[in-house]
């Protein structure tokens, strides 16, 4: 059955409330950080492993998706919303805008990828839970609308540096929403370096999958890292001398920060649609490009297309300007190439993607 997209004053409404909603959300991450601060005895966040050490989840975690679900029915008493549990029979039921948060999504066994062409809440109340836990600065709350399989809507909200990232289709993305990403604007975006990925921010993730299985995904990543940050010429022409490499823990403010033009590449396997989707309408906003972290074949004649959020496995470009050889997306879609000839294969599927 065909959707009809939202109009640009129902988007507008919606995204109104929901960098509100994000505000809201993120002060109680910092009330519950405040609260642990001031404990006259030192005690560490609580938190409970899912997969492994490195997945873990919190109560703040719970209590914050919870929130932002009750807001939302509230405001829009006349949609109906599904929480994503494997004993729901969601399949049975058409009920719109949906609404997809990871804690609810994570209790049960079931991966499948679950979202459809109507509007969907994709929310990840708490990106970056290890650094939560730790206080370190780097966690954020991450809401996104998603309209026929695009996110329409994306808000990320950092409440320790007070950073919101925002975007709505037809608006353009923002930094506080008063600094139009990507934040270099005057006289020009730049393009891609000549030379790229040399010369560039090359943001990574260790990512949760620790087996230290040779050939594994830990494995390649290493790899791909090390012939990311080597010096040109080395690793049989694969080494490719970033300026830096970054790890944030939080693939949500990667993306917010390619966005913004301080990182240039993005390169990751393994995350969610939570974890992505409010990056994705903000990148896409600003002007980047998202395509698959895993070369293909070719790498010199491939089509270079955007991913879809479910296949958790993604390479993003910062917005970049023309040159006086190329187009934006020229360079973009040539950085493209060059990741892709550095990089290893991920092994990272899910069902329905």
């Amino acid at each position: 059955m065909a959707v009809d997209p939202l109009s640009q004053d129902e988007l507008n409404e919606i995204y109104t409330f929901a960098v509100d909603l994000g505000r809201k959300a993120g002060k109680i991450l910092m009330d519950r950080i405040e609260m642990r601060i001031s404990r006259s005895e030192a005690q560490s966040q609580k938190f409970e492993e899912k997969e492994n050490a490195v997945d873990i989840v919190t109560q703040t975690d719970e209590d914050v998706e919870l929130f932002i679900r009750t807001a939302l029915q509230t405001k829009y008493p006349k949609h109906k919303f599904v929480v994503f549990l494997p004993r729901t029979s969601y399949n049975q039921v058409n009920l719109h805008p949906r609404f997809l948060g990871e804690e609810s999504y994570a209790k049960g066994q079931s991966r499948d990828y679950l979202i459809d062409e109507h509007p969907t809440w994709c929310v990840d109340p708490l990106d970056g839970t290890v650094n939560y836990t730790h206080i370190f600065p780097m966690f954020c709350v991450s809401i996104a609308l998603i309209v026929q399989h695009r996110p329409v809507i994306g808000v990320i909200y950092q409440p320790f540096t007070n950073q919101l990232f925002s975007s709505c289709t037809g608006r353009g993305a923002w930094l506080n929403e008063t600094r139009r990403l990507p934040l270099i604007q005057n006289p020009s975006i730049p393009p891609m370096p000549a030379n790229a990925p040399s010369q560039c921010i090359f943001s990574c993730e260790w990512g949760k999958d620790r087996r230290d299985i040779p050939d594994g995904n830990m494995h390649r990543k290493i790899e791909s890292f090390v012939n990311m940050a080597a010096e040109l010429g080395s690793r049989n022409g694969k080494g490719g001398m970033v300026h830096g490499m970054r790890s944030l823990g939080s693939a949500t403010l990667d993306l917010a920060y390619v966005a913004m033009g301080s990182f240039d590449i993005w390169w990751e396997g393994g995350c969610w649609e939570w974890d992505v989707a409010a990056g994705f309408a903000i990148l896409l906003e600003a002007g980047g490009l998202i395509t698959t972290a895993n070369p293909p074949e070719n790498v010199d004649t491939a089509p270079i297309e955007e991913v879809r959020m479910g296949s958790r496995l993604y390479l993003a470009i910062r917005p970049a300007g023309p040159s006086d050889t190329e187009t934006g997306r020229e360079s973009q879609e040539r950085t493209v190439r060059e990741v892709w000839r550095r990089v290893r294969h991920l092994e990272y599927t899910r069902p329905g993607a």
